[in-house]
């Protein structure tokens, strides 16, 4: 890495765990080190590990939660990702506390910004507008309020927020965590302990520190039996990460940014790809994921586009149409699309490598907003780009940075050995159907006995660090077992994130906003009922009574188990 490339990244505060010095500092006067017990310690305070926090705070528990970033939210905030739900998300498939969360973001805009009369009427109002979802909002309202979501337990002192905090080591006896030790951004360092340990961190880094068994990349045919696993283990096979960014136009403007290292190797760059991709990564053509083949779509910030796709409007998180003439709110366009998808190295299993694919991910991401704004074609061919395209880094938190988002999206992470194991095979359509020999619409998804939780999506793969191209499979509403969130072996760790027991396929519908707050919840509740009724997660799968018990407790509390029939059957 040149020096200008460093300087940057050690000014931008939201990466500066990633430089090496974050992990082996040397504080100029020792620290001493501070020791915090608590009834649960949750690493991550991303979707899952708020939704984590909340659970067994709201359940009397004495909660630590950790998070590396200056944003809680993950997915929500700093990654800077509008959720990506289902058609019910309304009325089923999540958990109370999650519809209330949305709830809370349609409020804070009724509340906070100056809406038209018929947008602060619309009671399924979409602050964007934009196409990926039914509530695009933005990163900043999303935090005010997962914040007041989690007001009262921190001032409870239920909760204990960390921030910015990493761990860095774990310390076990036998098959139980003892205690996790991790820094402050500062150096500071501290120990914490507890009966009960959450990993909701968004690579699953608490794994490997306590040396749990878990898998990474592609499994292979034989070990899952899924149709489309390749014929052999493939650990380093991840998908792409994004770093998203936010943008506004300023049609009388030039707001060009500074051309960035490398533009001429991504603007030239052709993905090679398993099957073919179509071109230049940097094009207004790419692969479909579905069919694979070429599909052209637009962009033109200024108005409607003649026929298909508008990337402007697809993920946009302010709709100027929503607010009043002269509040000053224009179109703000979220920008997370296969022209920023990074695959050419990973974020984790390869040492110092993977902090330097994260600032080749973000130069990707500069590279292709001076594509836009320089000679990205316009309506009618023109290669002239749209020069006042404006970086919004005071959108993201980051404009004392680079005006990027402060954390990449993680399609991907580490994911447990479990007890059980979700595959194609149990929520796959195609899959399904063959082994059912029925037609699609004449099944469900497997049903799951110890179900904790609900969710829905395609299983989409974004194109991977091996060389595949997209693998989007249609797939059923499908249920969250509970041994799936219970390691082979260690008793006091639960995944409450992404990281769960997964495959490389399933994780493609198991990773999205509404699921990982319905696992984060769900083990948050799972905490408190062992706590309470002194027994550890894998005796509650195996007691019939005890399983019963909670679901009970879940359903109380708002989780949906399962899915009304006649929503259950129908092919995403």
């Amino acid at each position: 890495m040149n020096r200008r490339a460093f300087l940057s990244l050690s000014a931008f505060t939201p990466l500066a765990h990633l430089l090496p010095v974050y992990g082996q500092m040397r504080d100029p006067v020792k620290q001493p080190e501070r020791e915090l017990t608590a009834d649960l310690v949750i690493f991550g305070a991303g979707v899952g590990g708020v939704a984590c926090a909340i659970a067994a705070a709201r359940n009397g528990l004495k909660v630590i939660l950790t998070e590396e970033y200056d944003w809680i939210g993950g997915q929500l905030t700093a990654q800077a990702v509008p959720p990506d739900e289902h058609p019910w998300i309304e009325e089923h498939g999540s958990t109370k506390t999650y519809r209330a969360f949305r709830t809370k973001v349609r409020d804070y805009y009724r509340r906070a910004y100056p809406l038209t009369e018929d947008a602060a009427k619309n009671r399924l109002l979409n602050p964007g507008a934009g196409g990926v979802s039914k509530l695009c909002h933005e990163p900043r309202v999303a935090l005010a309020v997962l914040l007041e979501m989690l007001a009262p337990h921190l001032t409870s002192g239920r909760v204990k927020l960390l921030q910015p905090f990493r761990a860095m080591s774990a310390q076990t006896d036998g098959d139980t965590i003892t205690s996790v030790f991790g820094r402050f951004r500062t150096g500071a360092p501290v120990n914490l302990i507890a009966p009960y340990f959450a990993d909701a961190t968004e690579t699953g880094d608490l794994l490997p520190l306590a040396k749990i068994e878990h898998v990474t990349g592609a499994e292979s045919n034989s070990d899952t039996r899924e149709p489309r696993a390749p014929d052999r283990a493939q650990p380093d096979n991840h998908q792409a990460f994004t770093i998203c960014f936010a943008m506004d136009h300023e049609a009388d403007k030039d707001n060009t940014i500074e051309k960035p290292e490398g533009y001429k190797q991504w603007r030239d760059y052709v993905p090679k790809m398993t099957p073919a991709w179509p071109g230049n990564l940097l094009s207004w053509e790419m692969a479909e994921p579905k069919t694979l083949k070429t599909r052209a779509v637009g962009f033109d910030p200024t108005g409607p586009i003649a026929k298909g796709l508008n990337l402007w409007t697809y993920r946009r998180i302010v709709a100027k149409d929503n607010f009043v003439d002269g509040s000053g709110l224009s179109d703000v366009c979220l920008v997370n699309w296969p022209q920023n998808d990074y695959w050419l190295g990973n974020l984790y299993g390869n040492g110092k490598d993977a902090w330097e694919h994260q600032l080749a991910g973000r130069r990707l991401s500069e590279c292709l907003l001076y594509w836009m704004q320089t000679e990205a074609p316009q309506p009618g061919g023109k290669k002239e780009g749209w020069k006042g395209l404006r970086l919004r880094g005071d959108v993201t938190g980051t404009e004392d940075g680079d005006g990027l988002a402060m954390a990449p999206y993680i399609r991907e992470s580490r994911r447990i050995k479990a007890q059980f194991t979700v595959t194609e095979n149990h929520v796959g359509v195609d899959a399904r159907a063959k082994h059912l020999s029925a037609k699609p619409g004449e099944f469900t998804a497997e049903p799951f006995k110890d179900s904790v939780g609900t969710g829905s999506y395609r299983i989409d793969l974004h194109p991977s660090s091996g060389g595949d191209n997209y693998i989007d499979v249609s797939s059923l509403p499908f249920q969250i077992p509970l041994g799936a969130l219970i390691p082979e072996r260690v008793e006091n760790l639960l995944p409450a994130c992404k990281n769960i027991g997964t495959t490389h396929i399933t994780n493609g519908c198991y990773r999205l906003h509404p699921v990982e707050w319905s696992i984060g919840e769900a083990v948050g509740e799972l905490v408190a009922f062992c706590t309470a009724k002194k027994r550890v997660p894998r005796q509650v799968r195996k007691d019939a009574k005890l399983l019963l018990d909670f679901q009970t407790q879940l359903a109380k509390a708002g989780s949906d188990l399962d899915w009304p029939e006649r929503i259950a059957k129908t092919v995403r």
